[in-house]
Order: structure tokens, then sequence, then C-alpha cells
């Protein structure tokens, strides 16, 4: 049998599942064994740690360190240690799962600029954990063969958790059903702050999960700015819906209202995850992030898969947004546009497609003329409060934003000639 990274094609499926009490209560014990095992691990390096370099040999030492690595070493160990393990309840994937997951942190510190050591997951509102299918050796693989399953559009199979009603798109899963072949990877079952419930699937297969996109003969640059999303090479400029914006007013009372909530409920001596009144507040402040969040990703969605289907090659700024919300000016509204999410999509929906991505250095793409390349410097430079200005040298009058769509797009042109 196949392994996952041996298929040509991946896709992510993602279902609202909808539990019974009963299935609520296993995904609220796995996702409690997934933490505690993560958190034991953490712990553990950290004491090994602790012990730092040593020269000479010292039993008590090499004895404690011994112990600590071998009560994690196994599923099996952790569970002779921790026998409330055991439960039958708890997914033995979901324990394996979290020991690859803290093994994967460490490979992220080494590999990622920037990203820290593991941490310890603290309890909140949100519940997951992940587990796998097993297929039988002489069972063809698809999706209704492992004990993850499909039993119809509205039904599937999950570890412990068993039938369970769910619901997608009609239209990604009759064409999921039609595919002779398709493995279920690695299943997250998640609990949103909202109190709802998801599982996401990855999915893997020989055949191509979308259709063939006609080649256009297009090229194109895209310019994102602070005044709109984005202005392209041809002129068209897309409005930043700012949905962060619309809605902030509203948050901000919602979350004021939550907080005076919590400060009565520690002068009475109540408890915070019992009191029903801070409890249904605390979901309508949860449901208006994720609504904000949600039509966000909506849109960068809908408008990365147009300009794929519009154009062959797509070339955009390699922005960091990290280290442009450090401006305190422009903080809010670049996190409110979502740019980094809609260079990924675009990235990931290029190769999808068969079409070209790639991103450029930002370095004087603003400050040069397209027509002349005359390069502004000195007090001549542009500032964020200047959107048109005319060149010195050649006295073509530009749009900012215009401009550096097409000093983009030549850029991308060049290197991807010299590629």
């Amino acid at each position: 049998m196949k392994r996952m990274n041996e298929y040509r094609y991946f896709y992510g499926l993602v279902l609202r599942i909808y539990p019974s009490n009963r299935q609520k209560n296993i995904i609220k014990v796995n996702d409690n064994a997934a933490r505690f095992i993560y958190n034991e691990m953490v712990a553990v390096e950290r004491d090994i740690g602790r012990f730092g370099k040593r020269n000479i040999y010292i039993p008590f030492i090499e004895n404690r360190i011994r112990f600590l690595k071998e009560k994690i070493a196994t599923v099996t160990a952790l569970k002779n240690r921790y026998t409330w393990l055991c439960n039958p309840d708890i997914d033995s994937e979901c324990i394996a799962n979290a020991r690859l997951n803290y093994r994967k942190a460490w490979k992220r510190y080494r590999d990622v600029p920037g990203t820290g050591i593991p941490s310890f997951h603290k309890k909140d509102y949100t519940e997951s954990y992940q587990t796998n299918p097993h297929y039988k050796p002489h069972k063809p693989v698809s999706l209704f063969t492992s004990n993850v399953r499909f039993l119809d559009r509205h039904h599937i199979t999950l570890p412990k958790l068993q039938r369970i009603r769910c619901q997608g798109s009609p239209k990604i899963l009759a064409k999921l059903f039609r595919m002779e072949t398709v493995k279920i990877g690695t299943i997250t079952i998640r609990k949103d702050a909202c109190d709802r419930y998801y599982a996401s699937l990855l999915l893997a297969s020989d055949e191509p999960f979308y259709d063939a996109v006609p080649k256009t003969g297009t090229s194109i640059g895209i310019d994102l700015n602070l005044e709109n999303f984005y202005v392209d090479s041809d002129g068209n400029v897309k409005e930043n819906p700012r949905y962060y914006r619309k809605q902030k007013k509203r948050l901000a009372n919602a979350q004021n209202k939550l907080s005076h909530r919590i400060e009565i409920a520690k002068k009475e001596n109540r408890s915070i995850r019992v009191a029903k009144n801070i409890q249904k507040q605390r979901r309508i402040v949860a449901k208006l992030s994720s609504d904000i969040m949600r039509r966000r990703r909506d849109f960068l969605h809908r408008e990365s898969l147009l300009l794929i289907k519009n154009h062959d090659v797509i070339i955009a700024e390699d922005l960091r947004s990290q280290n442009l919300v450090r401006n305190h000016r422009v903080a809010l509204s670049i996190q409110d546009s979502g740019w980094r999410s809609f260079l990924s999509m675009l990235e990931y929906k290029a190769k999808c497609y068969g079409k070209t991505f790639m991103m450029v250095n930002p370095r004087n793409t603003t400050q040069t003329c397209h027509v002349c390349n005359h390069v502004l410097q000195g007090d001549d430079k542009l500032t964020l409060d200047d959107r048109q200005w005319i060149c010195p040298v050649c006295g073509t009058h530009h749009k900012r934003d215009l401009n550096a769509a097409r000093n983009i797009l030549a850029k991308g042109l060049r290197q991807f000639k010299e590629a």
C-alpha cells in the first residue's frame, strides 16, 4: 500500500460535524489526553535541559536523565505510567500524533527562522486532537474502505466516535465520491470557541482534485497597498472590504460587556466557566471574531482564484507582514487585509491549476519610474501620503500603485526569463 507522500495530489477537506453529547465528551477526553502528552514531553525536555552540559560522569544526574527519557519513550511507556490514558474512549492514534506534533515543533524551530521552542499548551475553550485511519491490506484504497469512511453524503464514521452526522459542500463531495482512489491521511477533529465542531481530512490521490483551467497567455503584476486591497498592472483596482474595521465598534462593545461580567463574577467568587451569563457573552464575542475571519478568508479565496484562472503568470511583492506591522500607524490596516494569507493562497492555487506564481523583492518598486527606470532618492522619495507623482527625468505622470504594479511585473518577467 502506498504511503501518503508517494501520491501526486493532495487536498484538504473540512466537514462540519454534529456530535451527540456522548461524542462531545469523547472529543473532550481525547483533547485532554493530547494536550497532556504534549505538555509532558515539554516538561521532560526542560528538566533534561536544566542539567546542562557535563564534563564528568555524575551517577545521580545520568540516572535521572535516563528515567525521564524512558518515561516518554513510547506510547506504551506513557500508558503504563499514566493509567488513565488506557481509557477505552481515548484513541491511541491521538497519543501518537501528540508525540509526533512535539517532534515537528522542534523541527520547525530548527528550520523556520523566528519560530520559538515548543511551549506548554494552555487549556482554553477550543478542543482538538488528531487521529489516523487504518486500511486493510486486501481492500482497495478509497473513501469507503477504512475505519474512517463515508457512509453517505451526510454521515461519516470516525475512530471512537463511530457514526456521526456531517455537512460539506455537495459539489466537492460528489466529485470526491466519483474518484476511484482517494486515500485519507491525518484527521483533525476540533471544536472552535463558538462550540462548533469540525473534522479536517487530508486526502491524497494520483488523480487531480482540480479540473484543468485553459491557458490565457497573459501575465499580471499586483501591488498590495493600504489605499485599497491591490492594483494590478492593467490598472484594475480591487477595493479592500476592511471587515474588521466595519465590526470594530460592535466587537469592542461585546468585549467590554464580557469583561464587566467577569469582574462581577470574580467579586462574587463565582466560577467563570460555569457562569451562564459569562459563557453566553463569550460565545457572542467568539462568533463576532469568527465571522470577521471567515468573511475575510472567503474574500481572499475568491480573489486569488479569480487571478489564477484569468492569468498564466501572477507576480507579487514578497511582503513580510511581521516586519511591516511594527509600524503602529499601519499595523491594523495590514492585519485587516490578510496580505500574507492572500500570497499563500496564490502560491498553492497556482500549483493546483498549473499556473505560475512568483514573488519579487519589493525594493524600489514604488520609487522607480516604469518608463525610464529612474529611481527617486533623497528628498524626492515618496512617502505613504504621496499617491501621485511626476518623474523628474521623463516627465511621466504616475499613479503610485499602478506604477508599482508595472514595475513588479517587469521585474518578475526578467527573473522568469533568466530562470
